[in-house]
């Protein structure tokens, strides 16, 4: 049987190797000329130190038959998989702050051992199993005295701007992340963010007079600076700096369109529990796996199916994403990962040549999907055809657990009240019949103490 290798396409930046896929497996090879930065970061100390602390993706080095370029190849090491990727535009407030403080704490421990972060990039930290982990292990370089740090303006634009922002002006300024890919330029942070933030002392450091420096740098074509160095104290001192304007960004959820969904839910607290189980049942006979979680609010339901696979728990709204990742780290649960998510403009595919950053169905599918309470936002505040919404679910996962959610519902009069009902088709029958251009019914099951349907569907796909 043929060997099938293909390249991963968000790998291209990078000289010192690359990911690829051989047979459905991710490896990545490293170059030939990283052989030097490679073995001193196996033989430094600091792998096995950064893997016992869990802050680096553990890898194993595989035979060197399998590079995907055996002219340049020094040797390829296969890493533990991530079993889902997201972006950092999809991360809550304290994910990306959690991303930062480790990328810091990642830095300092470096340093120790006489390499240093050559990226400070926010795509080079995963959540696994509950916790931000740097998965690129070719991110080091060998350090010398009076060598400044080259990716300083990468971590303030990928890290410290967007939390700025988040924390000081709107936190749905993170989305600016979604239209610059390489971070949110330092001027353009600099004039969103409030006046006051000039007498901060990290943020005017980092942000406001950084800012102006880079626009120094650039009129005299970048000449200035060009020999300048770092003592290893000072270079210490800015990590530290960072780590304290970092610390001190704090945004607290509160009071948003969905984080207290479920304190007005229209559900007895005994019909809620029946109906949890009913959703694991049916998960259960779609046999579990990967599990996406879509309107999961705070992750009530998400909990409920986590000793049934990995479960990615979107929401969009940020706060109902902050609470449910809180709660992650709280516990220490390894099996949710909550991300923020707009259903009806999802990640899309970005970057270089729009192959970059995969959209949503791309990392995909799901063994199962979860709509519940969904349904009548997409398809009545959103104007959504149900038979469009059921084409897109169709290609997101193999089974869908979806809650038919009636116009008599209290929450769909809730939408109706102010707008008028334009929707002949929405009901139970004209569900089924949209739904079953793309699914199959496997099993139909009425939510009790509600006027509320649970269906278990099968893609056609």
């Amino acid at each position: 049987m043929p060997h099938t290798s293909s390249t991963v396409s968000s790998s291209f930046r990078d000289p010192s190797g690359f990911l690829f896929i051989r047979n459905g497996e991710l490896y990545r090879q490293v170059n030939q000329e990283y052989q030097p930065v490679y073995e001193k970061l196996m033989n430094s100390g600091l792998y096995e130190a950064l893997i016992k602390k869990g802050w680096l993706i553990r890898h194993e080095e595989v035979p060197k038959t399998i590079p995907a370029d055996p002219d340049t190849a020094f040797l390829v090491i296969k890493p533990e998989k991530v079993a889902f990727i997201s972006y950092p535009y999809e991360w809550s407030f304290s994910q990306l702050k959690d991303a930062a403080l480790l990328t810091l704490k990642i830095q300092k421990l470096a340093l120790e051992k006489g390499l240093i972060l050559k990226d400070a990039s926010a795509y080079n930290i995963q959540f696994h199993k509950g916790k931000p982990v740097l998965i690129d292990t070719l991110s080091f370089d060998d350090y010398s005295e009076g060598k400044p740090w080259d990716a300083y303006r990468q971590f303030c634009q990928h890290f410290l701007a967007p939390l700025a922002l988040m924390a000081r002006v709107d936190i749905r300024l993170n989305q600016l992340l979604r239209i610059f890919i390489d971070g949110i330029p330092l001027d353009l942070a600099a004039r969103l963010l409030p006046w006051n933030t000039r007498f901060n002392l990290g943020l005017a450091t980092h942000i406001h007079i950084h800012a102006s420096a880079q626009k120094k740098y650039s009129e005299s074509q970048g000449k200035t600076g060009q020999n300048a160095t770092v003592s290893k104290m000072g270079l210490m001192g800015l990590i530290d700096s960072l780590q304290n304007t970092v610390k001190g960004l704090d945004w607290s959820p509160r009071g948003t369109e969905w984080a207290e969904y479920y304190d007005i839910t229209n559900y007895s607290d005994s019909a809620f529990e029946i109906k949890k189980q009913l959703v694991k049942t049916f998960v259960q006979t779609a046999g579990g796996g990967t599990i996406w979680d879509l309107g999961a609010n705070t992750g009530e339901f998400s909990r409920a199916v986590t000793d049934l696979g990995s479960v990615v728990s979107f929401d969009i709204d940020p706060a109902a994403v902050e609470k449910n990742y809180q709660q992650v780290k709280s516990a220490k649960e390894t099996g949710i990962l909550p991300l923020v998510l707009d259903l009806t403009n999802p990640s899309a595919d970005i970057g270089w040549a729009n192959n970059e950053r995969d959209c949503l169905a791309k990392r995909g599918p799901a063994d199962v999907v979860l709509a519940l309470a969904l349904i009548h936002h997409i398809c009545i505040s959103n104007n959504v055809p149900l038979e469009s919404f059921a084409s897109y679910l169709a290609n997101l996962g193999k089974y869908l657990v979806i809650e038919f959610v009636p116009k008599e519902d209290s929450q769909v009069q809730i939408l109706l009240s102010t707008r008028k009902d334009i929707f002949p088709n929405y009901s139970i029958n004209g569900f089924e019949a949209a739904f079953k251009k793309s699914f199959e019914i496997v099993k139909k099951e009425p939510v009790e103490g509600s006027r509320r349907v649970l269906y278990l569907l099968k893609s056609r796909n």
